[in-house]
């Protein structure tokens, strides 16, 4: 059963960066799209940021031009950094496959935005 481990996140204040990384079991990083995604209480889970295993990316609206998905292939991890931000960043953050498809889901990451 694939595993997905995310960390990277905490604390920081508006205007500040923080880089989140998603280890996946297995090689199923290598040959899928993976894409991180962000969840608030009571909302639903939302697509942050996807990264095809050719490289390609794609973000959300919200993020666009704050965020950086990568994947490190040979480490079989992804990484979203995230820079200039915002409180309504704050949400936990988790990776998964970024298709229509998905794996379980790991515990996430909390990512805090406040001064």
């Amino acid at each position: 059963q694939v595993q997905l481990v995310e960390s990277g996140g905490g604390w920081v204040q508006p205007g500040e960066s923080l880089r989140l990384s998603c280890a996946a079991s297995g090689t199923i990083l290598l040959f899928n799209a993976m894409g991180w995604y962000r969840q608030v209480p009571g909302n639903e889970r939302e697509l942050v940021a996807t990264i095809t295993s050719g490289g390609g990316t794609n973000y959300a609206d919200s993020v666009k031009g704050r965020f950086t998905i990568s994947r490190d292939n040979s480490k079989n991890t992804v990484h979203l950094q995230m820079n200039s931000l915002k409180p309504e960043d704050t949400a936990v953050y988790y990776c998964n496959l970024g298709g229509s498809v998905r794996l379980n889901w790991g515990q996430g990451t909390q990512v805090t935005v406040s001064s």
